[in-house]
């Protein structure tokens, strides 16, 4: 029976993915006392990335645009909720969202990082409502893993 959350991640269009492979020696998310920290996800989608490169205002080879940044931010929550529920089983069982730390693969002339992380930050308050409200760092990097243009990492409470 799907919980209350995964029926909202449902009405929004969306289906939960199965949480992805870690790409090095580490855990896709672990728990601690009431809480489940997530790896950083990338936007993975079916196993592969949709987009590479650095995030910028230009266009140009290697470039990705903040508006496609700001979907593939959102895809990388999606991807760390999964990890999330593979900590906790239910995700009706999260009392609240408390940090989301975003990392985008930045030009070096791009400062919108906030706007990017803004797509995570929208899609985790669409799913969880109030609990979705969170602290947050959106931080611009050279690059990351896989030529990735985002990464998203979540702290998570649960009951």
């Amino acid at each position: 029976m799907s919980s209350s959350i995964e029926e909202r991640i449902e009405e929004l269009g969306l289906t939960l993915p199965e949480v992805a492979a870690p790409v090095a020696a580490y855990a896709p998310a672990a728990v601690s006392g009431k809480y489940v920290y997530t790896a950083g996800q990338l936007p993975f989608i079916d196993g592969a990335l949709p987009a590479k490169g650095v995030v910028s205002e230009t266009e140009g080879e290697n470039h990705v645009s903040p508006e496609r940044a700001k979907e593939l931010a959102a895809r990388s929550a999606l991807n760390a909720v999964a990890a999330v529920k593979a900590q906790i089983e239910d995700l009706d069982r999260v009392v609240r969202v408390v940090k989301v730390t975003g990392f985008v693969a930045s030009a070096s002339d791009f400062y919108g990082q906030p706007g990017v992380i803004d797509g995570a930050s929208t899609l985790l308050g669409d799913i969880f409502g109030e609990k979705g409200k969170h602290a947050r760092s959106a931080v611009g990097v050279s690059v990351l893993p896989l030529n990735s243009p985002v990464e998203v990492e979540l702290i998570v409470v649960f009951s």
